[in-house]
C-alpha cells in the first residue's frame, strides 16, 4: 500500500498505544504493545542516504535490517525526498528487496557471467514529481526471520563528467524504516503431539510454530476436528512457511468439511522454526476449534559416528549452540568407517562428507574436504557436503562450486552424476526428472557425464544459511543398473568477493554499510555486467591504444610553450611547463581503463602531481603576464605553489582549487596593468599587435579549453575531449607569455657567465628596469 503523507503512520497498528521505550531498549527500538501483551511492535530505523544515478552496484544505497523471530507482520516505511532548487526535476527511484542477502539487480540490462544463477529481484518504483517528498508503505505478512536488505538507486547515469563546483546536483534522499509486529508467546507444536487450538475469528488468524530437527527428510502437517462454534463444517486456510523475497515458497492448503486435512513437505529447512498460520474463511462471528499434529520422517545419515564426531568438534570450536555444525573443524574418517557394503548403503538416506571451512579474508572462504578432493558418488543415496555460509558476513560475495568428474572412475558410459546446490536443507531424492527443489527453496541443478565432465555454478550474493551440495549417480535404465557403479567427483567450492576478480577490465571494490561488507565490480573500457564480462559496448584494442596515444601525446603540445618560455628567458615558467607535461603524460598513461596501461609510479602520486602541475602552470603564466618586479613575482610563485599544494591535498577535484588561483592571479595582473597604464598614461599593453595576434587568440583558446573541460566531457568522449583540453591550454600558454625584456638579447645569457661583474650589473639593471 502506498501513501503520500507521514500522517498515515497513525494507522500503522489499529488499537495499539505508543509507550515510552524502556531504558534497556536500544535507541533504534520503540516498544509498542497490545493491551493483552500478546503482541509487541518494534521500530528500527537507519539514517537517510543520498541517492546516486546508477552505473555500477556501488551506486545503489544499501539498507540492512534484521527481522526478529515470531514476526507476523512487517511494514516498511520508505521515505524519498528531493531538493527544492531549479535543478531538481521529476525522478523515479527504484527500490529492491531481498531476504538473506543484498539484491542482485541489473538496471542496465547487461549480461551476467556464464554459469551464474540470476533470479530477478522484487522491486517497486517511487516517483518524485510535483511533491518534494513521497512516503510509501510495503507490508509483508509472516516474513522470514533473519537478514533483510533494501537497495535503492536513481535511473542510469548520463555518463557526463561534471567538475565539482561548476554545477550543483539535486540531492535525492532515501530512508527506510522497519516496523515489525511479533507474537510474544507463539504456541509451540510438539512433533507427534496433537495440540487443540481455537480460531477466535477470521480477523485473528492462529499462529503456531514447530521446530524442524536436523536430518528431517519430510514433514507432515495434519488438521483434525475442524468444526465451527455453530456445529457447521469449517473452511480454513493453512499456510506453512514464511515469506521470502524475491521468491516465496509458502505452502497453502484450504480445508473444507469435517474430514482431516493434511499437507506433506519434502526436505523442510533443518534446525529452523517453521511458522504455521491457520485462518478461518467462514462467518465473521464464528469461532473454529481445530486440532493440529506435525510429524517428521527422519533421515539416517551414513557413517553416523563419524558425523557426530565431526559435529561435536565443530561445536567445541565455535561455542555451544544446539544442533549447529559450526564453521570449522572436523574429524577424519577411518578406513573402516568409509568402507561399507551395498546393503549398508541402502539403509542410509545420505552419505555425509566432512568439510572444513577456511576463512581467508573478508568475504573470502575456501572449503576443503578432509579425506581427499574427490568424493565417491553412488546410486543408493546422495553424497552430501555442507557449505557453511551462516556467519552473517558471507552474503556479500559470490559462491563458486566447480565439479570435475573422473571419467575413469565411472564404469557405465551412459551414467550421469546429478548434483544440486540448495540452502537450508539438502535435496535427498535426486533423479533426472526432479527439479532440484526442497520444501521452501528452489535449488540449482548441475549434471556430469563422460561427455561433459565439468560443471560450474556461481551463486551471486548467496543468502545467509547453511548450503548443501548433493550428488548422486543416475542410470537411464534404473538404479538396478548402477548397483556396483561408483563415480569420483572432484569438488572445488569457495566464496570470493568478486568472481574472477572482475576480469582484466574491472576492479573489485569492497563496499560497506555500517558493519556489513559486500563487494561489487566497477568496469572500464566500455565493458559491463556483474563481473565485467559483457563486451557489448567494449572498446577494441585499437580504440584503447588510440585513447592512450591521444591523452599522452597531446601533452607534447607543451613543447612550443616551453620553447617560447626558454627563448624569452622565462626559465622558471619553462620548468613548470616541463613538470606539467611529464606528469600529465604518465598520469594518463597509468589512468587508462584497458590494457594499454603504463605506470611509472603509484597512481595516486601521478594524479596529484598532474593536478598540481596543471594549476601551478596557470598560476605562473598569469603572474608572468602581470610584469611585476622579479623578486615579488618569485615570492608569489613559491607562496602560491605551497597554497595550491595544500588545497589539492584537502580536495583534489574541487573547482576552487583551479578557479581560486586563477582569479587571484587575474586580480594581480589587472592591478599591475592598471598601474602601468596610469603611469604611462596610455593603455597597457600598448601595442595593438600584441592584443590582436597574441592576447586575444590566447584568451579565446583558454575560454574554449575551459568550456570543453567543464561542460563537454563524458565517459564516452573523454579521450578526445580531454586531449583537446591539453592542446588548447598548451597553445594558449604559448600565446599569452609576454615578450622578453627589451634589454635582454636572445640566448645571450651563456656568454655573460664569463664576466662575473657583468652578471651583477645586469641583475642591477633588471631590478630597476621599468617596462
Amino acid at each position: 500500500t502506498k501513501g503520500s503523507s507521514p500522517a498515515t503512520l497513525k494507522l500503522l497498528w489499529a488499537g495499539v498505544a505508543l509507550l515510552p521505550a524502556p531504558s534497556s531498549c536500544p535507541s533504534n527500538c520503540c516498544a509498542l504493545s497490545l493491551p493483552d501483551s500478546l503482541y509487541v511492535s518494534e521500530y528500527f530505523s537507519q539514517s537517510a542516504q543520498k541517492l546516486s544515478f546508477y552505473s555500477w552496484y556501488g551506486n545503489a544505497k544499501l539498507f540492512h535490517f534484521r527481522v526478529p523471530e515470531d514476526t507476523v507482520l512487517l511494514r516498511w516505511l520508505l521515505q524519498a525526498s528531493r531538493g527544492k532548487g531549479p535543478e531538481c526535476t521529476n525522478m523515479e527511484i527504484t527500490v529492491h528487496f531481498r531476504y538473506g542477502a543484498p539484491p542482485v539487480i541489473n538496471p542496465l540490462g547487461t549480461r551476467f557471467p556464464a554459469n551464474a544463477t540470476v533470479r530477478p529481484s522484487y522491486n517497486i518504483s517511487i516517483t518524485l514529481s510535483s511533491a518534494v517528498q513521497n512516503t510509501t508503505f510495503v507490508n509483508i505478512t509472516t516474513p522470514a526471520a533473519g537478514d533483510w536488505f533494501i537497495a535503492a538507486h536513481l535511473p542510469e547515469a548520463a555518463g557526463r563528467i561534471e567538475v565539482k563546483g561548476f554545477s550543483t546536483p539535486c540531492p535525492y534522499m532515501f530512508q527506510a524504516d522497519m516496523f515489525v509486529l511479533r507474537l510474544t508467546d507463539m504456541p509451540v507444536l510438539e512433533p507427534g503431539v496433537a495440540m487443540p487450538q481455537t480460531i477466535v475469528s477470521p480477523a485473528k488468524p492462529l499462529h503456531v510454530k514447530v521446530f524442524v530437527p536436523k536430518h528431517a527428510a519430510g514433514m507432515r502437517f495434519e488438521l483434525r476436528s475442524c468444526v465451527t462454534s455453530k456445529q457447521k463444517a469449517c473452511t480454513v486456510r493453512v499456510v506453512l512457511g514464511s515469506i521470502t523475497l524475491p521468491q516465496s515458497f509458502q505452502r497453502i492448503v484450504t480445508c473444507t468439511g469435517n474430514e482431516n486435512c493434511s499437507l506433506a513437505l519434502d526436505s523442510p529447512p533443518w534446525e529452523k522454526w517453521l511458522q504455521i498460520t491457520v485462518e478461518s474463511l467462514g462467518a465473521a462471528n464464528a469461532s473454529v476449534p481445530v486440532e493440529m499434529v506435525a510429524s517428521f520422517t527422519a533421515c539416517r545419515p551414513g557413517s553416523t559416528s563419524s558425523f557426530l564426531n565431526f559435529s561435536s568438534l565443530n561445536q567445541s570450536q565455535t561455542g555451544p549452540r544446539p544442533g549447529s555444525t559450526g564453521a570449522a573443524g572436523s574429524s577424519a574418517l577411518s578406513t573402516g568407517e568409509v568402507s561399507r557394503n551395498a546393503s549398508d548403503q541402502r539403509s542410509f538416506c545420505l552419505q555425509n562428507q566432512p568439510v572444513v571451512r577456511e576463512d581467508l579474508d573478508v568475504v573470502s572462504v575456501r572449503y576443503r574436504l578432509l579425506n581427499s578432493p574427490s568424493v565417491p558418488v553412488n546410486s543408493f543415496s546422495p553424497t552430501l557436503l555442507l557449505l557453511n555460509l551462516n556467519t552473517g558476513m558471507d552474503s556479500g560475495g559470490s559462491l563458486v562450486v566447480s565439479l570435475l568428474l573422473n571419467k575413469t572412475s565411472v564404469s557405465l558410459a551412459n551414467a550421469t552424476v546429478v548434483a544440486c546446490v540448495s540452502a537450508a536443507s539438502p535435496v535427498l531424492s535426486l533423479n533426472a526428472t526432479e527439479n532440484c527443489s526442497t520444501a521452501f527453496f528452489q535449488g540449482y541443478p548441475l549434471s556430469l557425464s563422460t561427455s561433459s565432465a565439468e560443471a560450474m555454478l556461481i551463486v551471486l550474493y548467496p543468502q545467509t544459511d547453511d548450503w548443501f551440495l548433493s550428488l548422486q549417480l543416475i542410470c537411464p535404465k534404473g538404479q538396478g543398473e548402477c548397483k556396483a557403479a561408483e563415480a569420483k567427483v572432484t569438488v572445488f567450492a569457495y566464496l570470493t568477493p568478486c568472481f574472477n576478480d572482475c576480469g582484466p577490465y574491472g576492479q573489485c571494490s569492497l563496499l560497506r554499510r555500517h558493519g556489513y561488507l559486500y563487494a561489487g565490480c566497477s568496469c572500464k573500457a566500455g565493458w559491463g555486467g556483474w563481473s565485467c564480462t559483457d563486451d557489448t559496448k567494449a572498446q577494441s584494442i585499437s580504440a584503447q591504444n588510440l585513447a592512450t596515444l591521444l591523452l599522452t601525446l597531446s601533452n607534447l603540445m607543451f613543447l612550443p610553450a616551453i620553447a617560447v618560455a626558454v627563448y624569452r628567458y622565462y626559465l622558471v615558467e619553462a620548468s613548470v611547463y616541463t613538470y606539467t607535461m611529464f606528469f600529465s603524460t604518465f598520469y594518463h598513461a597509468c589512468d587508462q581503463p584497458g590494457i594499454a596501461v603504463m605506470c611509472i609510479m603509484d597512481y595516486d602520486t601521478l594524479q596529484y602531481c598532474d593536478f598540481l602541475g596543471s594549476v601551478v602552470s596557470i598560476w605562473v603564466t598569469i603572474l608572468c603576464m602581470s610584469r611585476v618586479k622579479k623578486i615579488l613575482k618569485y615570492v608569489l610563485f613559491v607562496l602560491g605553489t605551497l597554497l595550491i599544494a595544500m588545497s589539492l591535498q584537502l580536495d583534489r577535484r574541487g573547482v576552487w582549487n583551479m578557479m581560486g588561483p586563477c582569479l587571484f592571479a587575474l586580480i594581480i595582473m589587472i592591478a599591475a596593468w592598471v598601474y602601468h597604464g596610469v603611469k604611462r598614461r596610455h593603455c597597457y599593453p600598448s601595442s595593438w599587435k600584441r592584443w590582436v595576434f597574441y592576447l586575444l587568440p590566447g584568451i579565446t583558446l583558454a575560454f574554449i579549453a575551459i568550456s570543453v573541460y567543464a561542460f563537454m566531457e563524458t565517459n564516452e568522449n573523454y579521450y578526445y575531449t580531454h586531449s583537446i583540453w591539453h592542446i588548447l591550454v598548451a597553445c594558449s600558454v604559448a600565446f599569452l607569455l609576454p615578450p622578453r625584456d627589451k634589454h635582454k638579447k636572445p640566448w645571450a645569457w651563456p656568454q655573460k657567465l664569463t664576466c662575473r661583474y657583468q652578471i651583477c650589473q645586469n641583475d642591477r639593471e633588471e631590478l630597476y628596469a621599468v617596462t
